[in-house]
């Protein structure tokens, strides 16, 4: 066997080129992968206009049923019976495709269907990581995740990641805002929960990017999450947020959250007829309140434990039920948002397991925005800041799927091919050497290294690996330069509304 040269790099020679990467704006470059026949989609779209028409939905809000009854639909006590009509015109209305901007032009996000953009898990009344255990989230938990979601580039939109549940409830919004505003520059999220919070929170926002109306207005800077009360209903916070940031032309992203076998049909066609029906529904009422106000469509359905009642995800159910969305968002043609996500207790291979296969069904089911992608344990009720770790390798590998992997003359490698002699490697070969610090994915949290290596280094797994990962991003971070005035600004307004007696959420 011949061996090639080995070459080294001597002293003083030019540093290896680092390997760039651009995770900031991704598409999907595969077809999306269909669960049931065109006929079948079509037929559950018309199985949710009909029950939209002919059974209604329990909407809650005066004003919101108000807003349908204008339109033509025909009320019955706090039961909506909306004409297909009347949603037909709202998808009519509804944009295919529009920006959301961000605190840094480079990370302006485009929702449509074909862009592919994650969050991680959201929601959570706990956090946990492996030094300070399961607890109830705080603010500093909200303050550290929202850094490590800044950290991490293909994650590109910030989600209530945990609830810091050491502010009352009425002045929650400030901290939320204010940590979002100081800490990070990508697309942020204001709950709706009630029209005074979300006011005060878009008003915080519109000042703190030096915005005027007229500019808060034009184009989308944050969005909310909705999500009905299945089966068929509209709650009141639900509701005033959808009329709230329809009117301000923020996006409101719909988010049915339907469980197979509880508050869905056990089977997948029945829980995304539900789904898609509610999901019509929640749309037109934004429509209604202000024509072409941005919005994504939305489903999170998954089945239950049929011996426990708990909620699973990651299941085969799970996965099916993505792609049927996707099918139901490409039918009436609007950007859409997915789930993964985790039933598993903590941060094992079952949480792994369950987390990708649902991030799998995401992305072949062409989902536009997928939550839950990193971090979600329980079913949600604790984000982990290793998960979360552990989860970007992932993410950031579907990334690498989605880059041009080119095969041009140069990538073909003949000059390698005539270099390297049969039974030899091609270690040292020109053409390796000239790619060989910028060839292949580097990654996040994995240890390649052979196991003696690997044990002289202490043995040490990826789930601890991931603990000194997450707190050497937090002990570096450096904020979003250029925002001390306004910062300032934005703190003596959140004194003066404190001072005031904050605000509380409608309920």
């Amino acid at each position: 066997m011949t061996d090639q040269p080995r070459r080294r790099r001597g002293r003083g020679a030019p540093p290896a080129p680092k390997r760039e990467v651009n995770y900031r704006n991704l598409r999907n470059p595969f077809p999306p992968m269909d669960v049931f026949p065109p006929d079948r989609i079509a037929a559950m779209h018309e199985t949710a206009l009909d029950v939209l028409e002919r059974l209604g939905i329990k909407v809650l809000l005066p004003e919101a049923r108000a807003a349908f009854k204008a339109a033509g639909a025909c009320v019955k006590g706090d039961i909506v019976h909306i004409g297909r009509e009347i949603v037909a015109a709202a998808l009519a209305t509804a944009p295919k495709s529009f920006p959301l901007i961000a605190g840094d032009p480079s990370r302006n996000l485009v929702m449509e269907l074909g862009s592919m953009i994650f969050q991680p898990g959201a929601g959570c009344p706990h956090a946990t990581d492996l030094e300070r255990g399961r607890r109830p989230g705080t603010e500093q938990d909200f303050r550290e995740l929202i850094t490590l979601t800044q950290h991490f580039d293909v994650l590109h939109m910030i989600p209530p990641l945990v609830e810091p549940q050491d502010i009352p409830i009425h002045l929650r919004h400030y901290a939320m805002t204010r940590g979002q505003m100081e800490l990070t520059d990508k697309v942020p999220f204001i709950y709706a929960r009630g029209s005074g919070q979300v006011d005060e929170a878009f008003e915080m926002l519109r000042d703190f990017r030096g915005l005027t109306d007229a500019d808060f207005a034009a184009q989308s800077h944050c969005y909310t999450i909705i999500n009905t009360n299945s089966p068929r209903q509209l709650d009141i916070p639900m509701a005033l947020g959808i009329m709230d940031f329809a009117r301000a032309g923020q996006m409101a992203i719909i988010t049915p959250f339907t469980l197979m076998g509880a508050m869905a049909p056990i089977t997948v066609a029945g829980a995304m007829t539900l789904s898609h029906a509610e999901a019509l529904a929640a749309i037109t009422l934004g429509q209604l309140v202000n024509p072409g106000a941005p919005v994504c469509y939305g489903t999170f359905t998954s089945n239950v434990d049929m011996k426990s009642g708990a909620p699973v995800f990651g299941t085969p159910e799970h996965f099916k039920a993505s792609l049927a969305a996707g099918q139901l968002a490409r039918h009436i043609g609007l950007p859409w948002r997915c789930a993964s996500g985790s039933a598993a207790n903590l941060g094992d291979v079952q949480a792994a397991n369950e987390t990708q296969f649902g991030t799998w069904g995401c992305l072949m089911a062409g989902a536009t925005v997928t939550l839950h992608a990193a971090g979600w344990l329980e079913g949600g009720l604790t984000v982990s800041y290793e998960k979360l770790v552990t989860d970007v390798e992932v993410l950031q590998m579907v990334a690498e799927l989605c880059a041009d992997t080119p095969a041009e003359e140069a990538e073909i490698a003949l000059d390698a091919l005539e270099e390297v002699q049969p039974g030899g490697h091609f270690f040292g070969a020109s053409h390796t050497m000239e790619r060989y610090a910028t060839a292949f994915y580097e990654p996040v949290v994995a240890d390649f290294a052979n196991f003696g290596t690997w044990s002289e280094r202490g043995s040490i797994d990826a789930t601890t690996r991931a603990t000194d990962i997450w707190k050497g991003i937090l002990r570096d971070f450096t904020p979003p330069q250029g925002n001390g005035d306004r910062l300032a600004a934005l703190d003596a307004y959140i004194a003066k509304r404190s001072a005031a007696g904050g605000c509380p959420p409608v309920s």
